[in-house]
């Protein structure tokens, strides 16, 4: 898959191709319907699909300060859309003087210019331009005008669990700051998972007997809610069954905000340095202060244990 940092990274031969243009952040099962949809239409034509999407997220530039927590970092989206079957991602600066772009310029400026559309595939809320000005109908208009179709998905919905909502990042940022990391890969379609440097800590995990990656997050990730968690560790291209905390640490005082993952059962592990994720599988329990460090020792066993358990029951079932 390609990928393009602007628009002048674009082959200068580059010829017809299928687009969707968004955020995609964190290339949920409804930006899947999309994005699939994108794929699927390239296929028939036989040309390229191509995602076209924005950094920083455009909610920093229009309103700063704003900047959504984030689901996923561009390179992971970029990996998820390549398991999609995407051709190229087109990553544009989103900039305050690239915000003022009528719908009409934008389209002209990187659809009919640089990408040469012939169709565009969007879900129906979509929005595009100064203001926020254009939506699907708009699109629509300037494909006739400039000889693109444009294809609009319905995304589906949500069960009763999540109140009838359509998939959305807004909802799964929603529950990921609750700590339903289980709603949340609902929506995603897999495990949330964050990213980050292993960094020295306190080294209280070694102090009880179950060392752990401090994973030092990328900017305006979004991490769950404090607890602790069952999930994976990813690193040095294993991925490896852990205890995760979040939180400050309450039993010492903490009040530094820190993710913490204990490979299960692994040991003389040294991580420091390398560049890891962490997939959180289900939240075990609140944070909390305990009466002694005895007693927490003993809670972080049983945490240890069920983590253990549910683990291998899902590396036991269905792939």
């Amino acid at each position: 898959m390609q990928r393009w940092r602007g628009l002048e990274e674009i082959p200068e031969d580059w010829g017809r191709s299928v687009v969707t243009i968004g955020s995609y952040d964190g290339v949920h099962r409804g930006h899947q319907l999309i994005i699939g949809r994108t794929v699927t239409r390239a296929r028939e034509l036989g040309v390229p699909a191509v995602v076209v999407t924005f950094d920083p997220h455009p909610s920093e530039v229009v309103r700063p300060g704003s900047h959504p927590p984030l689901l996923a970092p561009h390179h992971r989206r970029a990996e998820l859309m390549a398991g999609l079957g995407v051709d190229a991602v087109l990553v544009l600066s989103f900039t305050e003087e690239f915000s003022q772009l009528s719908p009409a310029d934008f389209v002209v400026k990187v659809l009919v210019d640089r990408l040469h559309a012939t169709e565009v595939v969007e879900g129906p809320n979509f929005r595009f331009g100064h203001k926020a000005a254009g939506n699907v109908a708009v699109l629509a208009d300037l494909g006739r005008a400039y000889d693109f179709g444009v294809e609009v998905v319905d995304l589906h919905v949500r069960g009763e669990a999540g109140g009838g909502e359509p998939f959305s990042s807004t909802l799964t940022r929603r529950l990921i700051a609750e700590g339903d990391v289980d709603g949340a890969a609902e929506i995603l379609g897999r495990p949330h998972r964050v990213e980050g440097i292993v960094v020295r800590g306190a080294q209280r995990g070694r102090e009880l007997g179950t060392p752990t990656a401090n994973v030092e997050t990328l900017p305006h990730t979004a991490v769950p809610a404090d607890g602790v968690y069952a999930g994976w560790l990813d690193a040095a291209g294993e991925r490896m069954p852990a205890a995760i905390s979040v939180g400050t640490n309450p039993q010492f005082d903490g009040v530094e905000r820190t993710v913490e993952a204990y490979a299960v059962d692994r040991v003389g592990l040294d991580l420091y340095g390398l560049h890891v994720a962490v997939e959180f599988r289900t939240r075990l329990r609140e944070q909390r202060r305990y009466e002694s460090v005895e007693a927490l020792k003993e809670a972080i066993a049983e945490d240890v244990r069920r983590c253990r358990v549910l683990l291998a029951e899902d590396a036991a079932g269905p792939v």
